[in-house]
């Protein structure tokens, strides 16, 4: 992990509360894959915590990365009223990310957790997955974002809280749905989905891949705030955890509890 100083190439609102953010980082940018993140630093010495953001997109010709962000605080209202030509500290990439094991994936996003879906559909579809073959699961509140780059290389199917866009529901209820079948689960989203997307991976007995959202403190594994229960003792505090920010974020779901 390096930390650097990164310039912000640009920036977009996607919805009220969605930002899109391309940032200059070539060493981040280089050995960064889906299923990563980084953690942003606040220039207010007030917020002493970094901020953790998956990484949506990797651009390794142009040295660098996009994050799709939801605003929740102060530190994330900063963010987003950066603009081109600002800077910002990076710490990057953490994380295990996903390992592309799969020939007829399914990737399951919910909310905040559909944009790292979208490298990880792109690394797939770079691996030679046809589009057909790749089967992207979207589950929104209500209005849509990011639907059009991730329908350029998967075959997607959409959800919604409010029946507004796809079918009324979550993604499970769209997988049973349009009788999606494939023979790996990637996922991320909040931890209800992720629950049932365990019990579905368990019925149907095909893996399945989860990247876990948890606060963090300090992003590097040294604090040990973000944990998880696992069905096997980590080697770091020999207790039945595993530190979300480096061992994870994504984990066999039948090595978790939930």
């Amino acid at each position: 992990m390096d930390k650097i100083r990164a310039g912000i190439i640009k920036q977009d609102c996607l919805l009220d509360d969605i930002y899109s953010m391309w940032i200059k980082c070539p060493q981040i940018a280089e050995v960064a894959h889906g299923g990563q993140f980084v953690s942003l630093y606040s220039k207010d010495s007030a917020r002493l915590l970094p901020r953790p953001i998956s990484i949506c997109e990797v651009d390794k010709k142009a040295g660098a990365i996009r994050l799709v962000y939801r605003t929740v605080g102060a530190g994330t209202k900063e963010f987003s009223l950066m603009k081109k030509g600002d800077s910002i500290d990076v710490l990057g990439p953490i994380g295990n990310g996903y390992e592309l094991s799969s020939s007829h994936p399914i990737l399951m996003g919910g909310g905040i957790g559909i944009p790292p879906m979208l490298q990880l559909a792109k690394e797939l579809s770079q691996n030679g997955i046809a589009k057909e073959n790749i089967s992207v699961v979207l589950g929104f509140r209500d209005d849509t974002f990011l639907l059009n780059e991730f329908k350029k290389i998967a075959t997607v199917y959409i959800s919604s809280d409010t029946g507004n866009v796809g079918i009324k529901g979550n993604v499970i209820d769209a997988t049973k749905e349009y009788g999606i079948t494939g023979d790996a689960i990637y996922a991320c989203g909040p931890k209800p989905m992720l629950r049932a997307i365990k019990e579905y991976a368990y019925e149907k007995d095909i893996p399945a891949y989860i990247s876990l959202e948890e606060r963090m403190a300090c992003g590097i594994g040294a604090c040990l705030a973000c944990v998880c229960n696992t069905i096997d003792k980590d080697e770091h505090s020999q207790v039945n955890n595993a530190r979300i920010c480096v061992d994870g974020p994504v984990f066999k779901a039948d090595e978790v509890v939930l």
